[in-house]
């Protein structure tokens, strides 16, 4: 837990009020909104830090929202307030994001949440998370992703584009560079 650590000081601390004044509290507010009308549960959906941190950091909300959007994907929920039981309740919950399909790099790392070292990393997984929900029927935050449209193109089509030379590749024709000249002249 974050009560548990030292107070930084120097250059972490500087790091960390750095990593701080990246927190939207706009963005988490409308997470913890999402996160209630997801699980059905009432959550109090005030964006500062404290509250944030207070109503998500044992996991049991985190695991029952991606059980919501995906029912048994974790299977084992702890209860217990037991650090090591909470701690597994949030690999577990970023190990079904994953698999729900958001990308590492849009996830975080267990002590982020835990001894509150960086909840913006929370935030953007959880709206990472959000945009991936419609896939699973399920309301979702922030814009909807956008679907794969491949294009197959015939054999006649794709010879007839090799024919053509395109802008990049320059042109014989035209406005040329003659008479141009950067900066001063040479004077003798």
């Amino acid at each position: 837990m974050a009560t548990n650590r030292a107070t930084k000081s120097g250059f972490a601390a500087e790091a960390q009020r750095k990593v701080n004044a990246k927190y939207n509290e706009e963005l988490a507010s409308e997470s913890l909104e999402w996160i209630g009308r997801v699980t059905g549960d009432n959550v109090n959906t005030a964006g500062d830090m404290d509250n944030f941190y207070e109503t998500l950091k044992d996991g049991t909300l985190l695991c029952k929202l991606v059980n919501s959007i995906k029912p048994g994907i974790v299977k084992k929920v702890n209860q217990s307030t037991m650090a090591f039981k909470c701690m597994e309740n949030i690999n577990a919950f970023l190990q079904a994001a994953r698999d729900l399909g958001v990308p590492a790099q849009e996830t975080f790392q267990t002590v982020d949440l835990w001894e509150r070292q960086n909840l913006n990393s929370v935030v953007i997984c959880l709206q990472s998370l959000g945009r991936k929900a419609h896939n699973f029927g399920k309301p979702g935050i922030g814009p909807k992703e956008a679907e794969k449209n491949e294009r197959v193109f015939s054999e006649e089509k794709l010879k007839a584009g090799q024919t053509i030379i395109g802008l990049q590749m320059g042109s014989n024709k035209g406005a040329n560079q003659s008479g141009i000249n950067f900066g001063n002249t040479r004077h003798m």
